[in-house]
């Protein structure tokens, strides 16, 4: 149609706008031919052999070269079949004016079509903050997604340079300021977030606010995940939850490094069905290790890892290790049969406040069962030993704590006498852990409530179970011998914000109190010791510092018949006071 009116006009006006052309049968003729011509090659090449995103640069190349092909052909017929009344100057004209007649029938058949799909009456009314590529093809699938049950009717865009930009007919109508009176505009019920790497400042901000105006706030999935698959549909979209507003990124490992210190290797994982070792246990079966030799005490653990890597939880096989690393003798016997040639050591109690109380059983797995893992590596010859530490190890003042850094001065002085590489790896609270705030603060919002919280403003660094995981792979892998490698945890945040962040998903009226902090909490977690000298490593979130070192002897050849008499030589231990870091130098 496009160009029976092109070669019509151009014709016309080539002939000073005679009415004699409409009596020409050979017109008719050459109108047929043209259009044949250019659904042939729109059929074979063109834009009707497949969809085009409407108003793309691969839509108008399609329809261009389409285009020019068929001009030539008519250019041809003007000048080789006299018989067919064209021409030679309309044949120039009329291309252009058909392409350009041709991308105005497709520019308003489709707004047309658009306007009458997205006046969906039942649908959800939706603002979307972000008009970039995520929230263009998010507005342009609402509008045409049969199963969408949003109706977006305004964007918000904090780059002044959108301003008046309209996306399949909805507006931009301002920045992310204008969220209120853009709500009480359009009685807008929903916020659908397409900032697709928001920072969780700016997420907290946003639903900060869309509380205040009683928005149901919605985010879409990271950028890289939707790439992956399809563009970001309305069914994509779901609720803030604490990874986007604690902003943990995810972690680039360096493969090779990782799978040189693992592929083909025999691996132990104490601690095995915990949360990081069972993790751990699930990144190192990636790497494709000889045998990966799971060990736990706790035989319910055991089993579910199992079943989590292998799909089976028959318990069958050598590859799973009963075991307590109280029991010395024991682990020598297992490290003798099995000769792992890289051990992490990730079984520990780490309870804070039950340790404080019963400070004699942190000093039996904290420590002596430390030394008694240590004590079965290094005989048995493993080359890697990566010690799990924590946070609360830097300047301790905890029995756990304490406990803690212990494990990682024995494992520095291991460095020094063994030939292997003898590493630890600390790292702060693990998001969704056994035993963390967030399974306590879910459950206390199922029973409905009160969710409690030691202090108002207790923080704590929080990374991914993981992520954790992935960085003591990577840590495991570049760490030098003696080094205590520490992870890089971000920014630290309030617990009651936590708190709050899981009672507003919930969608419940949740009361908060305030318990006090318990004995041996600190109201914030450091990484680092006072004084203690650090060093970037090969990796960009990890950093390597120096231990002073303990002597196994030390350890053994204390014995004490009271959880008093224990609490009070850790106690000794616990504060790191200038007279206590020259007593650990001089040790």
């Amino acid at each position: 149609m496009s160009w029976a009116i092109a070669l019509t006009i151009a014709i016309w006006a080539r002939l000073e706008f005679s009415l004699t052309i409409f009596t020409e049968s050979n017109l008719w003729i050459g109108m047929a031919i043209v259009a044949g011509i250019h659904a042939t090659v729109g059929l074979l090449t063109g834009p009707y052999l497949v969809r085009h995103m409407r108003g793309s640069f691969d839509e108008i190349a399609a329809l261009t070269r389409t285009a020019l092909i068929t001009a030539l052909a008519l250019m041809a017929i003007a000048w080789l079949t006299p018989a067919v009344f064209i021409p030679r100057s309309s044949a120039l004209l009329s291309p252009a004016l058909a392409l350009v007649l041709m991308l105005a029938a497709r520019f308003f058949v489709r707004t047309y079509r658009s306007r009458l799909v997205s006046r969906n009456p039942h649908g959800e009314k939706v603002i979307v903050f972000g008009a970039g590529l995520a929230g263009r093809r998010l507005v342009h699938n609402m509008l045409h997604d049969d199963r969408s049950q949003f109706t977006p009717v305004a964007l918000l865009d904090d780059d002044r340079n959108k301003r008046r930009l309209k996306i399949e007919g909805v507006p931009v109508v301002g920045t992310f300021a204008k969220l209120a009176t853009t709500v009480e505009r359009t009685g807008a019920t929903y916020l659908a977030v397409a900032v697709p790497h928001a920072t969780p400042e700016l997420l907290r901000d946003v639903q900060r606010q869309a509380r205040d105006l009683d928005l149901k706030v919605q985010v879409l999935p990271p950028i890289e995940d939707w790439l992956r698959q399809t563009d970001p549909q309305a069914t994509d979209l779901r609720d803030i939850n604490l990874e986007d507003l604690l902003g943990r990124r995810a972690v680039e490992l360096d493969q090779e490094t990782i799978s040189e210190h693992l592929t083909g290797k025999i691996v132990l994982v104490t601690g095995a069905g915990g949360s990081i070792g069972s993790e751990l246990c699930r990144q190192i079966a990636r790497f494709d290790p000889a045998r990966l030799i799971m060990l736990d005490r706790d035989e319910s653990a055991l089993h579910a890892v199992q079943l989590s890597i292998t799909g089976r939880g028959l318990l069958e096989g050598e590859d799973l290790l009963l075991a307590d690393i109280r029991d010395g003798d024991n682990l020598q016997t297992q490290f003798a049969t099995c000769k792992p040639d890289v051990v992490f050591h990730a079984a520990a109690l780490k309870h804070l406040s039950l340790l404080e109380r019963y400070p004699k059983e942190a000093w039996q797995t904290n420590v002596l069962g430390t030394l008694n893992v240590l004590t079965a590596a290094a005989e048995n010859g493993v080359g890697t030993f990566v010690n799990i530490s924590t946070d609360k190890a830097a300047s301790p003042t905890s029995v756990l704590g304490t406990s803690k850094r212990m494990a990682e001065r024995l494992t520095a002085e291991f460095a020094l006498r063994q030939p292997g590489r003898y590493v630890s790896v600390r790292f702060g609270n693990v998001l969704g852990s056994r035993g963390s705030v967030i399974p306590a603060f879910t459950e206390q919002i199922r029973q409905g409530g009160p969710v409690t919280v030691t202090h108002r403003d207790v923080e704590r660094y929080f990374m991914l179970i993981p992520e954790a995981s992935q960085l003591v792979l990577q840590a495991g892998a570049i760490g030098r011998d003696g080094d205590v490698l520490v992870l890089d945890m971000g920014t630290p945040v309030k617990i009651v914000d936590v708190a709050r962040d899981l009672i507003r998903t919930s969608g419940k009226d949740i009361e908060i109190r305030y318990t006090g902090l318990r004995p041996g909490e600190k109201l914030s977690e450091v990484l680092f010791t006072e004084g203690e000298r650090f060093r970037p490593t090969e990796h960009p979130l990890i950093t390597a510092v120096n231990v002073p070192r303990m002597e196994p002897e030390q350890v053994r050849q204390r014995h004490f018949g009271t959880a008093e008499q224990t609490a009070a030589w850790l106690a000794a231990h616990t504060e790191l006071s200038p007279e206590t870091r020259a007593l650990e130098r001089s040790e």
